[in-house]
Formats: structure tokens, C-alpha cells, sequence
């Protein structure tokens, strides 16, 4: 399945995983967080419970779309990896996404299409 994820005025359209992680995601949106900053590569929010089977990644890269220890949504914008996540989904495209997001907290707003 496809979702819509808007920050700001700028739209991005990701994939979703057929995974139980990925269906538990999609029956709670449409869904606004208020996402923090992290290393320079990551927007994350605590505070959203989802099934998980976490796994180590030693490689993410921007749009990829993540679970955190079961109850953290993180969204890549830059490479990162040494971490065990649950793919939530990917972003087909990035352009303009670190722009979008910015420095600091933002809101976030993941919708179905």
C-alpha cells in the first residue's frame, strides 16, 4: 500500500510493507507527529506502539521509514545504520525531502491516499 507523508507544503509518497508491522501502521493513520531531530539524519517521535521484529541494518539510507523499539517512528533523510529497526516502508522518491524537514521539530503527517 501507498500512504501519503506531508511536511509542511511538500508531499512524498512511500511504500508500505505487507508486513503486520506495516498493516498495524496503516490502521492508525491518518496520523500527525511532532518529530524531533537526531544526528543530522533522522526525524524520530516516541509514543506510537506497533508490533515489531526488530532487526540490526548496517546500512539505512534517506526515505527509509522505521520503527525504533517498538514505539518510535523514525524517518531517515541521511545514511545512518548500527541499529536494529522494523521497516515500516520507503519513500519513492526523496527529492527535497532534507530540505523539507529541516533542522529542529517538525510536524509530520502520514495519510492513506
Amino acid at each position: 500500500m501507498t500512504i501519503q507523508i506531508t511536511v509542511g507544503n511538500k508531499v512524498f509518497k512511500a511504500g508500505i510493507e505487507a508486513s503486520e508491522t506495516g498493516k498495524a501502521f496503516i490502521a492508525k493513520l491518518p496520523l500527525t507527529l511532532d518529530m524531533s531531530e537526531l544526528n543530522g539524519n533522522e526525524k524520530y517521535c516516541y509514543g506510537v506502539e506497533l508490533p515489531h521484529a526488530d532487526k540490526r541494518y548496517d546500512s539505512l539510507s534517506a526515505g527509509d521509514l522505521m520503527l525504533f523499539s517498538g514505539n518510535c517512528i523514525v524517518l531517515f533523510y541521511g545514511s545512518a545504520g548500527g541499529y536494529s529497526y522494523t521497516r515500516i516502508g520507503k519513500l519513492s522518491s526523496t527529492e527535497g525531502l532534507k530540505e523539507a524537514l529541516g533542522n529542529g521539530r517538525i510536524h509530520v503527517t502520514f495519510a492513506k491516499l
